[in-house]
């Protein structure tokens, strides 16, 4: 027999024939309000087993007394939070991010969002052999990738390795920076603006001598503490980032 399970305000459910995932916010004629990550809502008839509560399918009834949620908190992504609610399980879909320091940051900003979603980031080792990776993944409708690209601009070398990659179920999106120290905002960093760093000299080592930081490591360290927040980081890597996360997370 299916649970029935009172819908409490802020219980997070999936409705199970679209995929939609949310908070509850409310009802209406008979239907639940779901609220998703990004503010959007929907409503959904309360019929028999017709969501899902931690993968299983439960039957949401209204709650026998009236309920005052409490006051919305936010995500460092800028997304509602979800308190109380368990890490989904890991999807076949990934996010590939360049290096550690991408995935460090990726996960300051959007981890949250990622555990709701049950989306795992993988880092790579650079993207120089990107398209035979892609092929060795074997994505697929149900198997989806997103990958986010360093310095991703018209006539880069990221942009023509990116250019083999050809499948409907790959996303490759990036950002107009060096390097993804480059995507936080000086401003977070305590610095004017980042460096000019001459061509020829690796870049990270450049930014390090021009501010006096003994090394990467170090500097890595500081960027890392200053960031609390999508606010901290560009535009562009923001839009990239929800670019990505939506894609490997619409429903089949």
């Amino acid at each position: 027999m299916t649970p029935e399970v009172e819908a409490d305000p802020d219980l997070v459910v999936e409705d199970a024939d679209s995929g939609f995932c949310g908070a509850v916010v409310g009802f209406e004629a008979g239907a639940v309000v779901l609220e998703d990550r990004h503010g959007r809502r929907r409503n959904f008839p309360l019929l028999p087993a017709a969501f899902l509560l931690d993968g299983r399918p439960v039957t949401l009834r209204r709650p026998t007394r009236p309920q005052v949620p409490a006051a919305r908190r936010r995500t460092a992504s800028g997304s509602v939070a979800v308190d109380g609610v368990r890490a989904r399980v890991a999807r076949a879909s990934r996010i590939w991010v360049e290096g550690v320091h991408d995935a460090a940051l990726v996960e300051r900003i959007w981890g949250d969002d990622l555990r709701v979603e049950g989306v795992v980031v993988e880092p790579l080792s650079g993207i120089d052999a990107l398209d035979a990776e892609v092929r060795d993944f074997g994505p697929g409708p149900n198997r989806r990738l997103g990958v986010l690209v360093d310095h991703l601009v018209p006539g880069s070398k990221e942009s023509r390795i990116v250019a083999r990659v050809n499948s409907p179920h790959v996303l490759v999106t990036g950002h107009p920076y060096v390097d993804v120290w480059q995507a936080v905002k000086p401003a977070a960093v305590g610095i004017a603006a980042w460096p000019v760093v001459p061509p020829g000299r690796p870049w990270k080592e450049g930014v390090c001598a021009a501010l006096g930081v003994a090394g990467p490591a170090d500097m890595w360290r500081h960027i890392l503490s200053r960031v609390n927040s999508f606010a901290d980081v560009e535009t562009p890597l923001i839009n990239a980032m929800e670019r990505l996360i939506d894609f490997v997370t619409e429903p089949d």
